[in-house]
C-alpha cells in the first residue's frame, strides 16, 4: 500500500485527489444537513460549520506535516486538495492567505482577500443576473 501513496504519476495524482473529493463533498453534504437539521435555515449554520471546521483541518495538517511529521507527498495531496479540497475551497484560500501574511507577503495577502472575497461575490451575483436574462 505504500507505493500506492509513493507514486509520481500526474494520472495517480488525479485519481487521489478525485477520491479525496468525493469523500470530502460528501461529508460537506453530511455535515451541513446535520447543521441545518439541528440549527434551522434562518442562517447559513451548515456551510458556515463546515468552513470553519475544513480551515481549522487544514492549518492543523499543514503545521503538522511541516514540524512534526514528514508525510508522503501522495497522502498530503489526497488529505488536503482531495478531502479538504472537496470538504470546502475556503480552506485552502485560508491557508494559502495566511501562509503569505506569514512570508510578510501583506499586500499579496490582503489583495488575495479582496480579490476572493469581493470579486468572488460580485461575479456570482453577475452570473445569477445574466442566468435571469439568459
Amino acid at each position: 500500500m505504500a507505493n500506492f501513496w509513493e507514486g509520481g504519476n500526474q494520472l495517480l495524482q488525479i485519481v487521489i485527489v478525485g477520491l479525496g473529493g468525493f469523500i470530502g463533498s460528501v461529508s460537506r453534504f453530511w455535515l451541513s444537513s446535520l447543521a441545518y437539521r439541528i440549527l434551522g435555515q434562518d442562517f447559513p449554520y451548515g456551510t458556515l460549520l463546515v468552513n470553519v471546521f475544513g480551515c481549522f483541518l487544514i492549518g492543523f495538517l499543514m503545521a503538522f506535516f511541516e514540524e512534526r511529521f514528514t508525510v508522503i507527498p501522495n497522502l498530503r495531496v489526497f488529505l488536503t486538495i482531495g478531502i479538504l479540497g472537496g470538504f470546502t475551497t475556503f480552506s485552502s484560500f485560508s491557508y494559502e492567505t495566511v501562509a503569505l501574511l506569514r512570508e510578510g507577503s501583506y499586500f499579496v495577502g490582503l489583495l488575495n482577500v479582496f480579490i476572493s472575497v469581493f470579486v468572488c461575490l460580485s461575479a456570482t451575483w453577475i452570473g445569477a443576473v445574466a442566468g435571469k436574462v439568459a
